[in-house]
């Protein structure tokens, strides 16, 4: 996996998202739009279309979409959790490259940590809440 991220230079952009279990290391510099994760492209990683949108979400909202070649490292959780700290880390490296897109990717929601996590299970219960059938008699 650390093949798949280059070395920071001066005109790269680095930033870090978290979401579940998953963590993210982003960096971004001005170039003609690819993104690689994990050494793969972002629909060929990703894999669901809704996924893919969800990464692109802070790059259309302040209108930088195929401005920037970033690279992409995330490493535990599931894919989607994967997503969710993608887009974490693009809206944080947004706000890194220039400061007066806070206010619109605050707006929508893309600076916010979901620090939602899995429930525990439960002794004596099949799931966290779920309970086992219960007979009268």
């Amino acid at each position: 996996m650390e093949e798949a991220i280059q070395k920071p230079t001066p005109d790269t952009i680095g930033a870090t998202g978290r979401r579940k279990e998953a963590v993210c290391r982003v960096n971004m510099k001005p170039g003609s739009g690819s993104i690689m994760i994990n050494g793969l492209t972002k629909e060929r990683y990703l894999c669901r279309k809704t996924l893919v949108e969800s990464i692109m979400r802070p790059l259309y909202s302040v209108e930088m979409a195929g401005k920037f070649d970033i690279v992409v490292a995330v490493k535990g959780g599931g894919i989607s959790g994967q997503a969710g700290a993608i887009k974490l880390a693009i809206a944080r490296a947004l706000t890194y490259f220039n400061p007066e897109f806070r206010a619109a990717l605050k707006k929508e929601g893309l600076l916010t940590v979901d620090s939602r996590q899995v429930e525990r299970k439960k002794y004596g219960r099949p799931k966290a809440r779920k309970r086992f059938q219960f007979s009268k008699r």
